[in-house]
């Protein structure tokens, strides 16, 4: 679990970054899942923005993300879903300790 201290960090990381995967009419799929779990590997940190045209709540369409990808939610702003997992090979981000 994220404290509000990490999650304040990891928002402030993922503000300058650009969604890199959409989420749309189809709405979350296995392959999704599975593209997103790579791309986490590599990046730790990610956006994915939801499509108008996607049937889904917002708040479901997140917690499928990380129930998939057993990552960890950061935010849900507008449209747009911040994730995080850490990544087991190369490590970019040191989350600020929890006291």
């Amino acid at each position: 679990m994220l404290t509000g201290k990490q999650k304040r960090f990891l928002r402030s990381k993922a503000h300058h970054l650009d969604p890199i995967f959409q989420v749309g009419k189809g709405g979350v799929n296995d392959n999704m899942t599975k593209q997103i779990s790579e791309a986490l590997e590599v990046r730790e940190l990610l956006k994915v923005s939801i499509l108008q045209n996607c049937e889904d709540d917002r708040t479901v369409v997140a917690q499928e993300l990380v129930k998939g990808t057993k990552a960890k939610l950061v935010q849900v702003i507008g449209n747009t879903i911040v994730l995080y997992k850490e990544s087991k090979e190369n490590k970019q981000l040191e989350l600020p300790r929890s006291r």
